[in-house]
């Protein structure tokens, strides 16, 4: 792969280009946010201290031998209406957007209908710290043929059997679980805080999870809905989508999705070390926003 293009350059594009080593590679850029200006500035300096290349989508995408979808899920099948008339034939399409399994379906179409290889790529945990070797699954019928281009740049792709969809129908169906571990302990700590119970309940979970760390999982989980509730609660409601296409019930996904956002609404400022200050501390800043 010669020539790189990201469409959407917010923190996961960023973390991708800085892992990689700034101007290891030949890497251009398109941001919806260069066309706003109240954004051209902030986007124009994201630009320069990556030393990307920048322009119109055609300017962009015209010679893209591989293209990296980060924009956020709602926008991914705009993204890619957007980008397919410019792509090279050939030129792979790596759509690592929080979406569900049926609008990654629909994207493929668009990208495979203007000649380009699409990929469903699904990012499996935050891309801080590990930048562009975050876990990533990969799935679809060119996934087996970018896995070692991927290795090469590098980054850190498995490939999942199965179409278009498999990688994220794997990461959706995870996310269920681990968000909504965020919001249930959430609201767990905020009534062990309000009803002043922590010495008795706290100590009293090692006796159904033996050597769980659930003090340091609680506040971790505090600070990940407060410093990114708003994506968090987006990608529910992509969870959510998912399980109405399964032909399942959404009713605790969907209480995610209000906790996650509820958590980020209260503008409270996240523990930089949460680990460190513990959930009951944390629970006490935070219980104010919540008691009526």
């Amino acid at each position: 792969m010669t020539n790189i293009a990201f469409i959407g350059m917010g923190e996961a594009g960023s973390a991708i280009v800085t892992g990689w080593g700034v101007g290891n590679h030949k890497v251009a850029a398109y941001d919806i946010k260069q066309e706003d200006p109240d954004t051209v500035e902030e986007v124009a300096l994201r630009y320069r201290s990556l030393k990307l290349r920048n322009g119109s989508l055609a300017d962009v995408f015209d010679d893209a031998d591989l293209v990296f979808s980060t924009v956020t899920a709602d926008q991914a099948k705009k993204a890619a209406a957007a980008v397919a008339p410019h792509l090279n034939q050939g030129a792979y399409f790596c759509d690592l957007n929080s979406c569900a399994p049926s609008s990654k379906e629909h994207s493929a179409g668009v990208i495979e209908a203007a000649g380009g290889r699409y990929v469903d790529v699904a990012v499996l945990s935050p891309v801080h710290p590990a930048l562009n070797m975050v876990p990533m699954l990969i799935s679809g019928p060119h996934a087996k043929a970018i896995a070692p281009i991927l290795e090469g740049l590098p980054m850190k792709p498995r490939v999942v059997e199965g179409p278009v969809g498999r990688a994220s129908m794997i990461k959706m169906v995870r996310s269920i679980l681990i968000k909504g571990l965020e919001a249930l302990t959430a609201e767990f700590m905020l009534a062990v805080q309000a009803a002043d119970v922590a010495d008795e309940v706290l100590p009293s979970l090692e006796l159904n999870y033996p050597g769980f760390d659930w003090d340091g999982q609680i506040a971790y989980n505090f600070e990940r809905a407060m410093v990114h509730g708003v994506r968090r609660a987006a990608e529910m409601e992509v969870v959510c989508k998912t399980l109405t296409d399964l032909g399942l019930p959404n009713r605790t996904t969907r209480a995610t999705v209000d906790w996650e956002a509820a958590l980020a609404a209260t503008g409270a400022t996240a523990p930089a070390d949460p680990r460190a200050v513990g959930p009951q501390d944390i629970a006490k800043d935070l219980l104010p926003f919540f008691q009526k």
